[in-house]
């Protein structure tokens, strides 16, 4: 039995996961691909390591957008997979080798088929990080294509093949990367007198961290703050001079992430005079919150209901980060969750979504594309 074409596509993408920015296999590989199609209404331009794609409609009043994004993330891949990462080091976990494969589905449904306005494609680099979308979206290449409209996808692994799941307004949060570095003074172990530890410090400012959403944020609102690393010192009998302490804080409103950012500066500046240190705040990449336009999202959902099968869930929020975000911020839009049925997380060294899904998808979008640019032939 033939396997799909884009299951393929998807198991070659899967082996060859990139950093952000440096998708230089990956840009390469959807090369070869988008020449093998009719050339006729298909325009690409690049962008770093990204790539736009424009069908031409037949008679254009507008331009409609979908975004699949590149990278891959750093971590030692432990699926199941004959095709796994030949990356060391790196695996697509967050499921864009599917999000390509959707995309390049579709795209491949549009350069054969009529439809009469402009469709854009934007395969987007850097999304787990330092962020591809804010600077994508204000490149030239991206304003001289400018979407009227912009829809995305991310894979959802606790839902069932066969179900979507969406919301008008708030989807995913504000996030924002933590890094501090404190930096003091090493020394002997049997002469602390001598030395300020900065292992003790970051543990202290730790703790003390544990306050701002417990004590500073309202009840009715969300937010998290994780530590997720920390390093520090060389030797068990060597005072730290150093250590690193490398997080996330995720909010449902900006308000919010601005108040823990401020409280945070706070307590690194005591930490600073407590322990006679120096402390350097780094944030990162910074993402906006994805906010579904109200209209064209509830529209959505009642076509969805209205003319496919799929089993449609009106999710709530998640306190997860997508710089897709920025898209939204400019552009009326939505991106909704596909399920992907599989026991293990986004961004587990054991996922693997089903391949299923891939299918599901690129149908769905192919119907509701050909419903909103207005199919010339079918």
């Amino acid at each position: 039995m033939s396997i799909n074409p884009f299951i393929k596509i998807r198991r070659e993408l899967h082996q060859i996961p990139e950093k952000g920015f440096e998708e230089l296999k990956t840009q390469a590989y959807l090369l070869r691909y988008l020449s093998s199609l009719a050339q006729e209404r298909l325009e690409i331009k690049k962008w770093k390591t990204g790539l736009l794609v424009r069908i031409q409609g037949s008679n254009p009043t507008k331009t409609i957008g979908y975004r699949a994004d590149m990278d891959g993330l750093p971590m030692e891949e432990q699926t199941s997979y004959p095709f796994k990462s030949t990356h060391p080091g790196m695996m697509h976990a967050c499921g864009h080798d599917l999000h390509m494969s959707i995309a390049l589905g579709i795209l491949t449904h549009f350069a054969e088929h009529v439809v009469e306005d402009n469709l854009l494609f934007i395969f987007q680099p850097a999304e787990e990080g330092p962020g591809g979308a804010e600077p994508m979206l204000e490149s030239e290449e991206f304003q001289s294509w400018k979407p009227d409209l912009i829809f995305a996808l991310h894979i959802a692994p606790e839902y069932p093949v066969g179900t979507i799941a969406t919301k008008p307004g708030i989807l995913f949060a504000n996030t924002s990367e933590l890094f501090i570095d404190f930096v003091g003074q090493g020394g002997h172990a049997a002469f602390p007198h001598l030395a300020n530890d900065m292992v003790v410090a970051a543990s202290h400012f730790v703790t003390q961290l544990q306050s701002i959403v417990s004590r500073n944020i309202n009840p009715l609102d969300s937010a998290v703050v994780t530590i997720g690393k920390i390093d520090g010192g060389t030797k068990q009998n060597i005072i730290a001079e150093k250590a690193r302490v490398e997080g996330t804080i995720r909010t449902l409103s900006m308000e919010s992430m601005s108040l823990i950012k401020n409280r945070i500066e706070a307590l690194v500046k005591g930490i600073e005079t407590g322990f006679s240190c120096e402390a350097i705040i780094d944030y990162g990449a910074n993402y906006c919150q994805v906010y579904n336009h109200e209209k064209t999202t509830a529209d959505f959902i009642q076509w969805v209901r209205t003319e496919t099968d799929l089993n449609l869930i009106e999710c709530t929020e998640a306190m997860t980060g997508e710089d897709f975000g920025y898209f939204l911020a400019d552009i009326p839009g939505f991106m909704l969750w596909l399920g992907v049925d599989t026991p293990y997380g986004l961004h587990h060294s054991k996922l693997e979504p089903s391949e299923d899904a891939i299918d599901v998808a690129i149908q769905l979008f192919i119907q509701y594309l050909s419903y909103q640019a207005k199919a010339v032939d079918k």
